[in-house]
């Protein structure tokens, strides 16, 4: 600027050298600083707004030569000298310029940006190089090219350069011309936008700017170089964002690719946890987090035994069965804390799609995983413990039996190459532990459960709930409604009362249910400003939860003759079950009420048969049978009751009625029978026992051939109770009629 101020009030003349690349931006320019070939010019004009840059418009009169720097300061001073044109008309020379005007006249008429008097002067400027540097000026070049450009002294090598410069420009610009008339005219709306996005794209490239959509897939290739993936899912990715790369953003497939791929790079092919081989305090987590369940958590130790000893061993696959709320699912959770794993659960209950099991392929809209890699993505590991929950609810219709589908995953042999159809590669889950839960195996398909071990979960005693409430139960249900420990206690009576008289099942959520009922009137008390402890005592449940829900009516029920009480097993749990006969004047009929299936109604019949068989040995008359009808009900009437087990217990009643014998109260028994007097094995034994010792029952009749199942019924279970296992019905009778000595056998009650 001092330079341009001092030329102004001078000739007017200034030396224009350009600075070289890494000396720009220096304070202090030498010799060195600068090209060696500048241009001698004339200042025509300078401005300068207020407190703005300056603007110099200068005429170029020829190349020059710095030769040296004089002075520094005040201003930079030079030494030049002019560097002569030396114009030798030839015919090489003539024919480069004749080539170098039809060119540049191309140039011109494929560039309608460019002023008409480039015409003019393209038809008039005679000297070679004038026209030469007139071109290179009108031309786009950078400014490396400009500078190489002015130091090209030699005519016949200037015009070769422009001639070579030309024939690139005229190149871009016919082949723009061509895409332009290839799309003309049939460009329709998204072809449009399309051309006018790549417009943008290299309009953007050029100004150093990236958009959206290609930041977007720099990512995705970033992510993908950092993911560790193994080989074969590496190359499908790779392919897809290829195909990525070429698609139009605003499409809908782009969207489908987009998501294919965040799947893909979210999954955790290779990322594991590492287990907790700690076998005692691995042990400490199950036995604080869950109080008794033996059988489960010695399983638990076993499969982290064989862990250490074999790294590389397949997960195993489990399936807890038993009534609802034992458990089974908090103590998957335990499980996984145990191992140090993380934790997944899925509900299957009432799924009816095979997809939600294998996911939907990619060319159905809003297609998505299935289930099974949703529940990975959330885990974050290819090793957790996953929780199929509900197992046992599986249903199915026109769009597949999901239960089949599961049958490669709980497979060992073949998870580990699990597909699912929106990803078409394949997982491997032989590292996941698989946790089923079920209430029932009977829904369950045999293949499905061929491949799950199966660990019952019985229910609880009354002592085992009455230490499940004091260590869990209701520390959780204080916290769950902001009390204190100083502010409400139970006593052990009161929680007994609360087991026996308002909860009845063989689970624990009920009881929880009825403490946080409890919980919930002292919390109004303290809000109200109550200071003092509320210490709960058996006197006070009325008062908190109302009148008993349940009492027992085994005594009452079996006063009487013809009610005899049977064990059952139900979906909840074991129960006990009335069965009530009563006789009337007919003609030997046999009446069944109580919404009974086909199977108990045949056991029905067959005791009836048995019975009169052995009518002589209870001392009826040969006509007996046929002067009266007989009628067995099985209450509750609202419940449907299906099963061969209650053999046993309707001979009981059938034969108290017709004996008028009055079946013992503190008796229930279980069975199957034959017509030879026989009683055959059932299932759900500790189940029946636990229903049994609820009720306050002291003796249970089971059969003989169930000797198996009585090492399921643990020491504490046994206590109190008589188990009487029994071979042939006779047996059976000898153990439930009462004596009646001194009292003839009477007619039944009509």
């Amino acid at each position: 600027m001092a330079v341009v101020q001092d030329s102004l009030l001078k000739a007017r003349m200034i030396a224009l050298f350009l600075i070289k690349g890494p000396s720009a931006g220096k304070e202090a320019i030498t010799g060195q600083d600068l090209h060696e070939i500048g241009m001698a010019a004339y200042i025509l004009r300078m401005s300068r707004g207020d407190d703005g840059p300056m603007r110099v418009l200068t005429q170029g009169l020829s190349r020059i030569r710095l030769l040296e720097i004089v002075e520094a300061k005040p201003i930079l001073t030079g030494r030049v000298e002019t560097i002569s044109e030396a114009i030798q008309m030839d015919q090489e020379i003539q024919a480069l310029l004749a080539n170098a005007r039809g060119l540049f006249k191309k140039v011109l008429d494929l560039s309608p940006n460019l002023p008409d008097e480039l015409k003019l002067m393209n038809q008039n400027i005679d000297q070679p190089g004038l026209l030469a540097d007139v071109i290179a000026s009108a031309l786009n070049l950078k400014k490396e090219e400009r500078q190489d450009f002015l130091a090209t002294v030699d005519i016949k090598k200037r015009l070769e350069k422009v001639l070579y410069l030309l024939e690139r420009q005229v190149e871009i610009l016919e082949l723009g011309s061509k895409i332009q008339s290839q799309i003309k005219g049939r460009m329709d709306k998204s072809q449009r936008e399309y051309f006018l996005r790549e417009q943008l794209k290299a309009i953007q490239e050029e100004l150093g700017e990236k958009d959206e959509a290609s930041l977007e897939l720099e990512e995705l290739a970033r992510r993908l170089d950092e993911k560790n993936l193994p080989e074969e899912i590496a190359k499908t990715a790779r392919k897809e964002l290829d195909r990525l790369k070429h698609m139009n953003p605003a499409s809908a497939e782009h969207t489908v690719a987009r998501t294919y791929l965040d799947w893909i790079l979210d999954l955790p092919w290779t990322d594991e946890t590492q287990d907790r081989i700690d076998l005692v305090e691995a042990q400490g987590v199950l036995d604080n987090d869950h109080f008794d369940l033996e059988k489960v958590k010695k399983r638990i130790i076993e499969y982290l035994a064989v862990r250490r000893l074999k790294p590389d061993m397949k997960g195993p696959i489990l399936c807890f069965v038993g009534p609802p709320g034992t458990g089974k699912t908090s103590l998957g959770r335990s499980i996984a804390r145990a191992l140090g794993r993380n934790f997944v659960r899925i509900s299957l209950g009432g799924i009816r799609d095979e997809a939600e099991i294998r996911g939907h392929r990619r060319t159905y809209v809003g297609a998505l995983p299935g289930r099974i890699i949703q529940g990975l993505k959330k885990a974050g590991s290819r090793n957790p413990v996953f929780m199929l929950d509900e197992v046992d609810k599986l249903g199915a219709d026109f769009r597949g039996d999901p239960s089949s589908a599961l049958l490669e995953v709980l497979d060992p042999e073949q998870n580990f190459s699990f597909s699912d159809h929106y990803l078409e590669v394949a997982f491997d889950l032989s590292k996941v532990m698989f946790i089923a839960t079920a209430n029932i195996l009977d829904t369950v398909p045999g293949p499905l459960r061929d491949r799950m071990e199966v660990i019952t979960l019985s229910g609880y005693t009354s002592e085992e709930k009455l230490l499940i409430a004091k260590r869990y139960l209701v520390p959780r249900q204080l916290e769950a409604h902001g009390l204190k420990i100083e502010s409400l206690d139970f006593r052990d009576s009161a929680l007994k009362g609360i087991i026996a008289d308002y909860t009845r099942e063989a689970g624990l959520r009920n009881l929880e249910r009825e403490i946080g009922g409890v919980c919930r009137a002292v919390a109004t008390e303290v809000a109200k400003g109550k200071k003092r402890k509320t210490i709960v005592k058996v006197g006070d449940l009325q008062a908190y939860l109302g009148p008993p829900k349940f009492e027992s009516e085994v005594r009452a029920r079996t006063a009487k003759p013809g009610v005899a009480t049977g064990l059952a097993w139900t979906q909840v749990g074991g129960d006990i079950l009335f069965i009530e006969a009563t006789g009337m004047p007919g003609k030997g009929g046999l009446l069944l009420t109580g919404q009974l299936g086909e199977v108990m109604k045949e056991s029905a019949q067959a005791a009836l048969s048995y019975v009169r068989s052995r009518g002589q040995n209870l001392g009826l008359s040969e006509d007996y049978f046929s002067r009266h009808d007989l009628h067995i009900h099985v209450p509750a009437g609202a419940i449907p009751k299906d099963g061969p087990s209650a053999g046993v217990t309707m001979v009981s009643a059938l034969a108290s009625l017709v004996t008028n014998r009055p079946v013992k109260p503190d008796m229930a028994m279980t069975g199957e029978i034959t017509l030879r007097g026989l009683v055959l094995p059932v299932g759900g034994i500790k189940e029946k026992v636990l229903a049994a010792k609820r009720a306050g029952i002291r003796h249970v009749i089971l059969p003989k051939r169930n000797e198996k199942d009585f090492e399921e019924i643990t020491e504490s279970l046994r206590q109190g109770l008589v188990i009487h296992p029994v071979e042939t019905i006779d047996q059976a009778l000898e153990l439930v009629l009462k004596k009646n000595r001194g009292l003839t056998l009477a007619e039944p009650q009509v």
